[in-house]
């Protein structure tokens, strides 16, 4: 109760002139409808797409900033890399999830950035009908996955020469869509059984965090109202086990929540409070998960931050030009996250718990989070590009840090064949379009 009434006091007493962030294409000013949702019909152009490509980007930084060292022990990447705070080379081994190729430029990214170009390719050409209905079709995506997949297969077959170079890259295209098109083919063609079985062995079942993958992009359609986003991603979270579909919903929520101006703190971690809608903190035994390890974050944060003294000899992670006592509180915090670790660094609850630390930890300064998370470890690239989708919506393209944004559009497009410019204003004629057309 504390924060919703935090977030009514933000709401209505904001204004685009009070807020401190750096000047960016400005929103009309608007009037709420209910405690979160602007009339975005009213949105500018500029300003949607500054919005929209801050999060595609700042999802791209903070998946660019964990790849080279995705999975790695912390004591590795201290000794080969230091403290990590800016982007890297990635010289890491490529696999389906990971990176593609051998010694990639830094901006290099992962499945991470590639699904929500997936994603952004299905829902560009229809995003008008998302609007009529109740969000993106899952049973359309689910086959859009298929031939996804079937497409690859193809490509794959009609690999000629003998460069076995060009067999691997394709045989990657294909691996990495494999676990997904399984689960996806029986759910399109509606065949529950099996459906059932192949999402209960989905990378082995564990609880991962597969449609926070691509939920950024959805809560992309629904600026300021995260309750039709949470609906929307939940629809598609047709990979999700247990409350990680739940997690997928929040995910796209908390974008949702930022994407306004009059955005804050409290109004984007209400999220986990305000939107329900399928009673999740009614359950009995466990209630809602994703709620206790905003908590969980909440606790992390204040106690890291509460270190006010300090030995020289506590000192583990190196310092560079930075504040010394601000490591000491970050190792704090790590040590807090380290004891909820779960069994794999993918599952859903870790990635969220990660992601919401660094976000409260750094006050939602975008490169203070991702530096947090990178160097955190665990699935970094996973954790920094779920903080990077919220904080890039939330402060825009505009006020991303510029040689790291230009460093990573610039990889993307000419080594990656990924234009995320032009998939934001694919996102957004889309959106506008859908808009437009909305009855009433």
């Amino acid at each position: 109760m504390k924060y919703f009434t935090i977030v009514m006091l933000v709401i209505i007493g904001a204004s685009c002139a009070e807020n401190t962030k750096k000047p960016a294409p400005r929103m009309m000013e608007v009037v709420p409808d209910v405690p979160w949702e602007p009339n975005i019909t009213r949105l500018s152009r500029d300003s949607l797409y500054d919005k929209v490509l801050g999060s595609l980007v700042g999802s791209a930084i903070g998946d660019a900033m964990g790849a080279p060292t995705e999975m790695w022990e912390r004591r590795q990447r201290q000794i080969e890399y230091g403290y990590v705070d800016r982007l890297g080379p990635a010289t890491i081994s490529p696999s389906p999830e990971g990176i593609w190729d051998y010694n990639l430029p830094a901006g290099t990214t992962t499945d991470d950035t590639r699904w929500k170009v997936l994603l952004g390719t299905f829902m560009s050409k229809n995003i008008p009908s998302f609007y009529q209905n109740e969000g993106p079709d899952p049973y359309r995506f689910s086959t859009f996955i298929v031939e996804s997949y079937q497409n690859e297969i193809e490509g794959l077959k009609e690999t000629e020469g003998f460069d076995p170079k060009v067999y691997e890259d394709n045989f990657r295209r294909v691996a990495w869509l494999q676990e997904w098109a399984a689960v996806a083919r029986p759910f399109s063609e509606n065949n529950l059984e099996e459906y059932t079985t192949a999402l209960h062995r989905f990378y082995g079942g564990e609880l991962l965090c597969a449609g926070m993958l691509y939920a950024p992009g959805i809560g992309l359609l629904y600026a300021g109202n995260p309750h039709k986003a949470y609906k929307a991603a939940f629809r598609l979270g047709i990979f999700d086990q247990g409350y990680a579909r739940d997690i997928t919903g929040l995910t796209a929520a908390m974008v949702a929540a930022a994407l306004p101006f009059t955005s804050s703190k409290d109004s984007i971690m209400a999220v986990f409070s305000a939107v329900d809608p399928n009673d999740y903190l009614r359950r009995r035994l466990f209630g809602r998960v994703a709620f206790q390890t905003y908590k969980e974050a909440l606790y992390i944060t204040a106690e890291a931050k509460g270190v006010d003294t300090y030995q020289p000899e506590d000192l583990i992670l190196p310092v560079t030009d930075g504040d010394t006592l601000l490591v000491i509180r970050m190792q704090e915090a790590f040590a807090l996250l380290d004891k909820r670790n779960q069994d794999s660094p993918a599952h859903a609850q870790e990635i969220l718990l990660v992601s919401l630390t660094g976000m409260l930890f750094s006050d939602l300064d975008f490169s203070a989070c991702i530096e947090f998370i990178t160097n955190y470890g665990r699935d970094n690239d996973t954790s920094g590009a779920v903080a990077g989708a919220v904080l890039g919506a939330y402060h825009g393209f505009s006020n991303l840090p510029d040689e790291t944004k230009n460093q990573v559009l610039k990889t993307n497009k000419n080594h990656l064949g990924i234009d995320l410019k032009m998939l934001a204003n694919d996102l957004v004629d889309g959106i506008l379009k859908g808009l437009n057309d909305k009855p009433g």
